[in-house]
């Protein structure tokens, strides 16, 4: 799974125009909207991966693109609310410590111990979206509902089975590659100019990874009995 996902942007007569495209996209990404495009790519991708076609998608239909693109972003803004909430409540419970203590050891101590719950609840939160989060946009892709994205159901399906846990794991570990060899880059002035392309190319064999993963996998409903429906070891 690992080397046809790391082979995947490759397969295609276009596939350098994709990634130069793809860069220059991320290159341009302070402008915000290129994002949009970006993502809208990585869904084009995985639509087609998950329908069974091994060839990475051009850079056409941008409108198309850009549509996908901002709802995709919507479903990663919905989520990353979760670990703000949790920041902004244990802020707000150290600062009535420190309130109720007055400026004694006491309320300084319990203020201190909020915020490492706070730290690590955040981090361990965090984790959690990171995983859960492409099951979201995989649920929306495979049903065409943005609902689906936050169903239980549907999220549970994902969760909870071995084929997405691999998955998602041989997609992360390209991008911890990515991050190496884009670390790498940067230590150079010219090669810090190649880390967007990299990245482009990271998140299209990373959702090459997820989305051969779950392309036999059921949709809620479709029985125990369908493939790939196993819980996670």
């Amino acid at each position: 799974m690992f080397e046809a996902a790391l082979n995947y942007p490759r397969n295609s007569d276009s596939a350098l125009k994709n990634v130069a495209i793809g860069g220059m996209l991320i290159f341009a990404s302070f402008l915000f909207v290129p994002t949009f495009f970006v993502l809208g790519y990585v869904v084009r991708a995985l639509r087609n991966i998950m329908n069974g076609v091994e060839e990475p998608p051009a850079f056409d239909g941008w409108g198309e693109l850009f549509v996908d693109g901002l709802k995709t972003f919507a479903i990663g803004f919905v989520y990353s609310l979760v670990p703000a909430v949790f920041v902004l409540v244990t802020l707000f419970a150290s600062g009535a410590s420190l309130g109720l203590s007055g400026s004694g050891n006491g309320g300084s101590i319990v203020a201190v111990l909020l915020a490492l719950v706070a730290v690590l609840a955040t981090v361990v939160v965090s984790l959690l979206l990171a995983y859960l989060l492409p099951a979201a946009i995989v649920s929306w892709v495979r049903t065409d509902s943005l609902s689906a994205a936050f169903s239980p159901g549907e999220l549970r399906v994902l969760a909870f089975s071995r084929t997405y846990a691999t998955g998602w794991a041989v997609a992360f570990g390209i991008g911890l590659l990515a991050g190496i060899v884009s670390g790498i880059l940067s230590s150079v002035l010219i090669g810090g100019l190649l880390v967007p392309f990299v990245t482009f190319y990271a998140n299209v064999a990373g959702v090459h990874a997820i989305g051969s993963a779950v392309r036999e996998m059921p949709a809620v409903g479709a029985g125990p009995d369908a493939p790939a429906s196993q819980p996670a070891a």
